[in-house]
């Protein structure tokens, strides 16, 4: 399973491309069924598609990020945003050093609210992928059968990812793992333990490897508009 970029310096040198794609996963529960780092791995294999399909530099992606929400379960591992933020904006600057003016930023975990500041502050300079748009674009294209806000959280969409490009890691249980919370109003205060006991909320009995193709076949597709930004 290679989720790391491993060509040479020599392979890399002379290759014509102005934008870079940097996954950015975390590193926290995902119930008892899916590993801690499910969202870094959905953020590379999108990254590795994104960077199949179009002239871009794959980067070796933030394992780590902003996962305080997820702390009530063991294996949560979290950074500061202000920790997050430096890290993304000095990976943006030594990549300018290099002759690469642009990052995109191939988000896999949506607690990363400050990713999206980030990018705003760029002026132009970096765009965030996939945006909510995107994410319900690919649930429809893909049939999903729950929305993006039914579905936060090792559910339907995660899931079907998993089962589609590393079913290996998806442990038994699943399928009967259900667990839907439609109020959330205070989980930034409360903590996602607030609202499941489980730390699934979402419908993962509802994924298939099917889904999950076609959500990543569609977000790589949608990718080029993102491209044609930087010229």
């Amino acid at each position: 399973m290679d989720l790391l970029p491993f060509t040479t310096t020599a392979e890399i040198s002379g290759h014509d491309t102005a934008v870079a794609v940097l996954p950015v996963g975390s590193f926290e529960q995902h119930g008892a069924f899916l590993p801690l780092a499910t969202d870094t791995v959905i953020a590379c294999t999108l990254a590795a598609g994104i960077a199949a399909a179009y002239p871009v530099r794959l980067l070796p992606p933030v394992t780590i990020s902003c996962s305080h929400e997820h702390a009530a379960w063991p294996g949560t591992v979290s950074v500061s945003a202000k920790t997050l933020y430096s890290m993304v904006t000095d990976i943006a600057a030594s990549l300018r050093q290099g002759g690469i003016r642009h990052l995109v930023l191939v988000n896999g975990h949506g607690g990363n609210y400050v990713l999206a500041n980030v990018v705003q502050e760029s002026r132009g300079a970096m765009a965030l992928f996939p945006g909510v748009a995107e994410w319900d674009e690919a649930r429809a294209a893909a049939g999903l059968e729950t929305s993006s806000d039914t579905d936060m959280h090792a559910g339907e969409l995660e899931t079907s990812i998993l089962l589609h490009a590393h079913p290996q890691l998806v442990r038994p249980g699943y399928e009967t793992a259900d667990s839907v919370a439609p109020d959330r109003r205070h989980l930034l205060t409360t903590g996602v333990e607030a609202y499941t006991e489980s730390g699934v909320i979402g419908r993962p009995s509802l994924a298939t490897a099917g889904k999950g193709k076609d959500v990543l076949a569609a977000l790589v597709a949608t990718f080029g508009t993102h491209l044609a930004l930087f010229g």
